[in-house]
């Protein structure tokens, strides 16, 4: 008899929902899916939003090393050091990934959040509703404190998101971007207590094994 992935590995079980979105751990069918949403294009190539220029690698060498991160963070997660970077459907079509990366959580309970959508799903308000989403999960079911983010102050966009959902600034960083190229990044922190909700309801599923596979309960 097959055994079940989700009681190998209970992170794919996990489910949040709200509205016409969803977020999942991705299985490999969804990581399909992603590789071709992130070939079509997540932005402008004159610029440059993330802190690893992961996105100027072009064709199949894109695919391929988006397809591994996926594998990698499945492969590396444990209770010490782990990742859910969920796949995000807009009425049932993948539109990006939304994550969160922590270490050391049972410590520091905080984590850093990140995501990006494919260019033709932005400037819908969907990005925000995936920040909504990733934090009532990390905030009501996790047990997270905080939770950290940043952008680079020429991505207003980003930026937008953050302080739309609570996030407030934490700092600026001078930081080589690409080579020989200085950014400014705006680190960002959000707390329960500063979290704008906007009367989203999120729903979960799969959060009690996650919590005992992360050392939570035990």
């Amino acid at each position: 008899m097959p055994v079940d992935l989700t009681s190998v590995f209970p992170p794919f079980g996990l489910r949040v929902e709200t509205g016409r979105l969803s977020l999942r751990y991705p299985t490999d069918e969804d990581v399909t899916e992603l590789v071709e949403v992130a070939a079509r294009g997540i932005h402008d190539p004159a610029r440059m939003p993330f802190y690893v220029p992961w996105t100027e690698a072009t064709g199949d060498t894109l695919r391929t090393n988006t397809a591994q991160y996926f594998w990698r963070k499945r492969a590396e997660f444990s209770p010490a050091e782990w990742a859910l970077p969920l796949v995000a459907r807009y009425d049932g079509v993948v539109v990006g990934v939304q994550a969160v990366e922590t270490k050391s959580f049972l410590v520091t309970r905080t984590g850093e959040t990140g995501s990006w959508l494919g260019m033709e799903f932005q400037g819908r308000g969907t990005g925000t509703l995936m920040r909504r989403a990733i934090c009532g999960l990390a905030f009501d079911h996790l047990g997270f404190a905080e939770i950290t983010s940043g952008a680079f102050t020429d991505n207003p966009p980003s930026l937008a998101v953050s302080r739309k959902v609570g996030y407030l600034d934490n700092g600026r960083m001078r930081l080589e971007r690409r080579a020989g190229e200085l950014a400014i990044n705006q680190s960002l922190v959000l707390t329960t207590g500063t979290f704008e909700r906007a009367g989203v309801t999120i729903e979960v599923t799969g959060a009690a094994e996650l919590r005992r596979f992360i050392g939570l309960d035990t």
